[in-house]
């Protein structure tokens, strides 16, 4: 059977982030993908030149709508913005018996802030919602208001303090440390375990976070355990990452090559 996933996220009208990359990624994966859009942004792969958020309730009417008519096998949340969103949201999603994986999208990778600093802490309020949360290093060092991790060390005491918030579980992504590794750390109630990766010299990583989180949520809904989501959707995204060059999108940060593994080169084809 395949599953139907709910993205609840802002749009990114560029194509390599958001809404548009959690639908590529989704369906990369094998899942149906649905979407409640949250914000539209104006921007492109060198920036956010503006952020229009959706009403709150209207964000609400559009998940109200597809639980009233469509089975929910994992949802998916990015972006919210503001603290009344956070609160629609989860309220809208409140006694829905699927995994939930959030990405506390905070800050676009051209450091533009995405979330409010009010809505920090009511963020941090609905954690016991989710199945897993997905910060990378800067994001959990401002939901914990700590400096960021530069080791494996301190990802491994900042995924615990996380951990403490009452989530199900933490993927702490590590693709901000320095040098040729970049690892996540998968930690839950039953301990730590690290996923291996190494850096893929490209710029070319533009929602990669959206694109991690998408793809760990379609697995989740596909039935697999957590670890082998993990594990399935790392390595997925890694070779998004890998086969990137191949897109030629932007002159920033580029997006990643969310269907690598269906393309082939047409030239053979002549």
């Amino acid at each position: 059977m395949i599953p139907n996933i709910l993205s609840i996220a802002g749009s990114d009208p560029s194509g390599g982030a958001g809404i548009q990359a959690d639908i590529k990624a989704i369906s990369a994966n094998g899942g149906y993908a649905m979407a409640a859009i949250t914000a539209l942004t104006a921007q492109n792969t060198q920036g956010v030149r503006g952020v229009r958020m959706v009403d709150a309730d209207f964000i609400a009417s559009q998940i109200a709508a597809i639980r009233e008519d469509i089975r929910i096998d994992a949802v998916k949340i990015g972006m919210l913005g503001s603290a009344e969103v956070v609160t629609a949201v989860f309220t809208a999603l409140h006694g829905l018996n699927a995994p939930i994986v959030l990405d506390p999208v905070m800050v676009a990778k051209s450091g533009d802030r995405l979330l409010h600093a009010d809505a920090v802490a009511a963020l941090r309020d609905h954690f016991g919602s989710a199945c897993v949360i997905t910060p990378n290093l800067p994001e959990a060092a401002d939901l914990l208001n700590q400096p960021e991790a530069r080791n494996s060390d301190e990802m491994e005491a900042q995924a615990r303090a996380l951990l403490d918030l009452k989530p199900g579980a933490v993927l702490l992504k590590g693709g901000h440390l320095s040098g040729g590794d970049c690892p996540d750390l998968l930690a839950s109630d039953e301990g730590l375990i690290w996923l291996p990766g190494r850096r893929h010299p490209t710029r070319k990583t533009h929602g990669t976070g959206c694109t991690l989180s998408s793809a760990l949520a379609t697995q989740l809904g596909r039935g697999l355990s957590l670890g082998d989501a993990a594990t399935r959707a790392k390595a997925y995204v890694a070779g998004a990452i890998a086969n990137a060059d191949a897109l030629s999108v932007g002159q920033g940060h580029g997006p990643t090559h969310h269907f690598h593994t269906f393309t082939r080169d047409q030239t053979h084809d002549t």
